[in-house]
């Protein structure tokens, strides 16, 4: 398992920023990156839509945005909305490849663009299947397996008629359970949840900085805090507070989920 700081390897994990469109509030993600620079984490994903149209000017702000962030390890991969206007050769430009792998000490994460140019849903492609399962099995008996995309494997509650499933879905999680995944992280519906499916955790972020909220939903960024078998997902909700919303063993695979508290007064840790 990871070790970070303390004997606790800490991620931070954002999702769908949405620069540069009508609802983006930049005083939140500001107000992000200053908690995630406080908290120090071991590395920090982010898992799309850092634009809203795809634009060159989007991508710059974007990068602007992340380059303030202060962590040696940063995974990022592109959205469906990042894919638009042919966008994506600005993310290559400007962070690189579109799929990647990070090993870090007891750690690997394999993060795949999921995206399809101007569409919004996406798949994953039988032609990744065996690379992912290769990067994967470079990873020892006791590294923490972690697997990003954008779009969502599972159906997220409270985000209307299901549409954004990546079509491949069931292929690819039965790709990743052969590769003895631990956890998936995604984003996209700006619903964030959780899931146990089978020998796999699966956790959504919601958007850190946008507007575009469903229900009761607030913009908020998931931290991912490991202790050598066991994983404690938070929520964190910039300027409001932060709930746990499940904790889990990877090596027993017992776990528990915490229901999502709405009001403004949101819990605290204890």
């Amino acid at each position: 398992m990871p070790e970070g700081q303390d004997g606790t390897f800490t991620i931070a994990h954002i999702s769908d920023i949405h620069c540069g469109g009508p609802d983006f509030v930049p005083n939140l993600i500001e107000r992000a990156i200053i908690e995630i620079n406080d908290l120090d984490p071991d590395l920090v994903i982010c898992s799309g839509d850092l634009t809203t149209f795809g634009f060159k000017h989007e991508y710059a702000m974007a990068r602007e945005y992340m380059n303030r962030i202060q962590c040696e390890s940063v995974v990022v991969i592109p959205g469906n909305h990042d894919s638009r206007n042919v966008g994506y050769v600005h993310f290559e430009d400007m962070f690189g490849e579109r799929n990647s792998v990070l090993r870090c000490p007891g750690v690997t994460v394999v993060a795949v663009d999921s995206t399809e140019p101007d569409l919004d849903h996406g798949q994953i492609g039988r032609g990744r299947y065996r690379w992912i399962e290769e990067q994967f099995a470079e990873s020892g008996p006791d590294e923490l397996r972690i697997f990003v995309l954008h779009h969502h494997l599972l159906p997220v509650p409270g985000t209307g008629r299901e549409r954004n499933v990546v079509y491949d879905a069931g292929d690819c999680i039965e790709c990743l359970q052969r590769a003895g995944v631990d956890l998936v992280l995604s984003g996209h519906k700006h619903v964030p949840y959780a899931w146990r499916l089978e020998n796999l955790f699966v956790v959504n972020a919601g958007t850190v900085s946008s507007r575009r909220l469903r229900g009761k939903t607030r913009p908020c960024y998931n931290v991912i805090e490991i202790a050598e078998n066991h994983v404690d997902v938070w929520r964190k909700y910039p300027f409001h507070g932060e709930e746990r919303i499940i904790q889990f063993s990877t090596e027993t695979l017992a776990f528990e989920k915490y229901t999502t508290r709405i009001e403004d007064e949101v819990t605290s840790r204890t």
